[in-house]
């Protein structure tokens, strides 16, 4: 069975990727969390990533970030495995939104 990877990269490449149509940045933290402080994209809680992959259909590139990078590589992993996916981009923000700080 072919399975799709994910790429590590840094909020700043995420930034960079972000300006390609195509692309969109998912937040899997919990809502409250999302609500406090976001980098933008839409809010997908872990718990919910397998119910709304429809949400995710028209992108190429996935980015997934969390507040340090465990929650988002759970997602990463999660897409990699769909197997519909394979042609879209899987990227996961290594070390998440407090590594920006």
């Amino acid at each position: 069975m072919t399975r799709n990877t994910y790429t590590d990269i840094n909020l700043n490449e995420a930034r960079q990727l972000l300006e390609q149509p195509d692309a969109v940045l998912v937040d899997v933290r919990e809502t409250w969390e999302f609500e406090e402080f976001n980098e933008g994209g839409i809010n997908i809680p872990l718990a919910e990533i397998r119910e709304r992959r429809a949400d995710l259909v028209p992108y190429k590139s996935i980015i997934v970030i969390c507040t340090n990078g465990v929650r988002s590589k759970v997602a990463a992993v999660d897409y990699c495995r769909v197997p519909e996916w394979l042609d879209k981009r899987i990227f996961h923000v290594h070390g998440g939104i407090i590594e920006s700080e």
